[in-house]
């Protein structure tokens, strides 16, 4: 028969166009045993094809008159025969249309089949016809072909089961995946896999364990999938105790060098904290393969080794290792954490290079890097670019312009979103929010908050919240955002209060101040950068008594804060910077830069005595006493010595740029013609022209 033949050819050639006139249920005892209670709805009869009628006759028109064939023995042959050849036909007509990927009309071809009576149907058309439930997904179609394969009375084998088992879980039919798998009689290696491993999938991972150790007390032999797929459930469920036995299984049942089982044993000691015993796998491996690189290199970058990850990165490169789009978006994110534009660079020609320009998701992490770092232009010119486009690719890039102060083409490419029918997540409010407050645009901001819930069904969460707190604090109106904390529908967290508390710094509200940060105490006792933003807001507002009981409970508390430290990037090469630092080989030029450029910026107006008398925010008694040394001025010295004039320069730092340094950056960005990106402990600031995207609020 013609593969080629549409469906309605092949109804009309034999005649099985049907509608179904009445529905009688005929008792049928299937051949699984106890198979009633079998949760998959299944019918128990068919309708013979005595109560089908031709469909032409629901709309009034009545069949061509047949002939009517008086029936003998001979007659009786003949029909058998020709209902024998037309079940083959369709049987093979269904194999096919599976082999060339054409499930949905080997289905409709099924369907044609189901109205007959007694037509037989092998094995190998139920395999096919299973083949075509997974490759649909379709749960109402895989419950009409199991349940017509189980009432046809086939025998079904371990390897029919096994399929009919692997058919459910691949269709999202784990309830009666389980069922079906308790029912078996008979069960291998592979049935175990597929119940464990769709259970994994699904996220199951507690019955995954439960199932295992079922496994392991019937003495079945363990294979490496089932070994990959349990530490898979370990690490999510981070229980490296457990991990660690499965470890020592592999290598007592020889599997340890399974390349399955090695990458999930890395992933699994990375995920967990261990990244000594996740190196120790990977060192071991006989034959390192891409995943295995790629795990251990994100091993790295997940715990912030983010040197280590690059020096990996380029030990793989050496090594002529294939990489693939996970190899290069990894690298990208390690990029954007060091502020490693050249690194940066590099990854993306490599990923050019190799034919990854279309794929969605080393492009994201592009397109994420280039807006992080200042050059917003070229992740636009990437995001255009991009064939297909997913939700995180339009996050990136509205936080791109949100972090560089640009919210007004921010909220555009929002509602270009929407227009373009890409559904926005929770992370695109978030984007787009922080975008209204880095710009200050209140009312674009409340308007985007408001239809969260009204027009998108997406109730606001704490970190939207915190947003409309910051938004309500740029303004000044402190009052209304406690107002908002307190009618939060949940509990208000850390970052809500830490919000408040910052507005009250900048706008030097005592009261507030202390209610906020008292309440930051509670939650989190430790963290020192809350009770330093204190001790300022009382110094700032001449309360000396107030800060000193802070300076003491500092002293009992036994917390100081940690040395601020500056690095930049200067020709793929990380250079370190502490206050009064002179350990570099460039001292002498770096500080003879750096006493032009002051020179330079208080011809402007520039003071170093900071308003109000303290170093705000995150800065210790020693840093105080000398600003003109502070870190931050002097990496950005040795980057205008170290670079031509119109590059742009990268530095990142690990507390919250002072006050005294920003007002300083702002003025270096306008004397030096320099456009400066700089990442703290908060956020990243943009300097250019003698001005700075946060908008003096950080």
């Amino acid at each position: 028969m013609d593969i080629s033949l549409p469906l309605e050819e092949i109804q009309s050639i034999y005649r099985f166009s049907c509608s179904l006139t009445k529905f009688q249920r005929i008792n049928f005892i299937p051949r699984i045993p106890n198979f009633v209670d079998f949760s998959l709805g299944k019918r128990k009869s068919r309708a013979p094809s005595s109560q089908c009628r031709c469909s032409l006759l629901d709309h009034g028109l009545k069949p061509r008159p047949m002939l009517k064939v008086l029936r003998t023995e001979e007659n009786g042959a003949e029909d058998c025969f020709e209902e024998t050849r037309l079940s083959s036909d369709f049987c093979g007509q269904i194999k096919k249309l599976v082999i060339t990927g054409r499930y949905k009309e080997a289905i409709d071809v099924f369907e044609v089949l189901e109205c007959e009576k007694n037509v037989g149907i092998k094995s190998d058309t139920y395999d096919a016809l299973m083949t075509a439930c997974i490759g649909l997904r379709s749960a109402r179609i895989v419950k009409r072909v199991f349940c017509y394969m189980v009432d046809s009375g086939i025998d079904l084998d371990v390897y029919m089961m096994n399929k009919a088992l692997g058919m459910h879980v691949k269709c999202g039919m784990m309830n009666d995946a389980r069922q079906l798998f308790d029912y078996m009689t008979e069960r291998n290696l592979i049935s175990w896999n597929t119940m464990i491993g769709g259970l994994v999938d699904c996220g199951e991972f507690v019955e995954a364990f439960r199932l295992f150790l079922n496994m392991l007390e019937h003495n079945l032999v363990i294979g490496s999938r089932t070994i990959a797929l349990i530490v898979k459930a370990a690490c999510v469920l981070s229980l490296i105790s457990q991990g660690e036995q499965l470890h020592a299984l592999a290598l007592k049942m020889d599997v340890s060098d399974d390349i399955f089982v090695s990458c999930s044993l890395i992933d699994m000691y990375s995920k967990c904290g261990s990244l000594v015993g996740a190196r120790l796998v990977f060192d071991s491996m006989p034959q390192k393969t891409t995943v295995g690189w790629n795990s251990i290199i994100a091993g790295y970058a997940l715990h912030g080794y983010s040197e280590e990850a690059l020096s990996m990165y380029y030990e793989m490169q050496d090594l002529g290792i294939q990489m693939d789009h996970f190899t290069y978006s990894i690298i990208l994110q390690v990029c954007t954490r060091l502020g490693s534009l050249e690194h940066g660079k590099q990854a993306h020609a490599g990923l050019m290079r190799n034919g990854f320009t279309s794929d969605i998701v080393a492009n994201t992490a592009l397109v994420d890097f280039y807006s992080k770092w200042g050059r917003i232009e070229e992740a636009r010119n990437v995001f255009e670019k991009m064939p297909r486009k997913n939700v995180l690719s339009w996050n990136s890039l509205i936080f791109g312009y949100g972090t560089r102060g640009r919210g007004i083409e921010a909220v555009e490419l929002f509602e270009r979103m929407i227009r373009e029918r890409t559904t926005p997540s929770h992370i695109t409010f978030l984007a787009v929010l922080s975008a209204c407050c880095n710009s200050g645009l209140s009312d674009q901001g409340w308007e985007i908050f408001k239809s969260m819930s009204r027009k998108y069904s997406i109730k606001p969460r704490a970190m939207h919240y915190t947003c409309m707190v910051e938004l309500l604090g740029r303004e000044g109106l402190l009052n209304e955002a406690y107002e908002l904390i307190q009618e939060a529908p949940f509990e208000p967290t850390v970052n809500m209060w830490a919000a408040l508390l910052t507005a009250c710094r900048i706008h030097n509200n005592f009261v507030l101040g202390k209610l906020a940060a008292e309440k930051l105490y509670g939650m989190e006792p430790e963290k020192l950068s809350n009770y330093i933003v204190l001790l300022n807001i009382y110094n700032a507002a001449g309360k000396s008594d107030e800060a000193a009981k802070v300076v003491h409970t500092l002293s009992r508390k036994g917390l100081r804060m940690s040395q601020a430290c500056t690095w930049i990037e200067i020709k793929k090469e990380q250079h370190c910077f502490f206050t009064n630092d002179r350990s570099h080989p460039e001292t002498k030029s770096i500080y003879s830069k750096l006493n032009e450029i002051m020179a330079q910026i208080q011809e402007l107006g520039y003071d170093h005595i900071p308003k109000g008398g303290n170093m705000l925010p995150d800065v210790d008694e020693d840093e105080q006493s000398r600003p003109a040394l502070h870190s931050e001025k002097l990496a950005i010295a040795f980057g205008l010595v170290s670079t031509p004039t119109p590059m742009p320069l990268q530095l990142v730092q690990n507390h919250r740029i002072c006050g005294d340094c920003h007002d300083a950056i702002k003025l270096i960005s306008l004397v030096s013609r320099r456009e400066i990106v700089f990442r703290d402990g908060s956020r990243f600031h943009r300097f250019k022209d003698g001005a700075c995207s946060c908008g003096d609020y950080w």
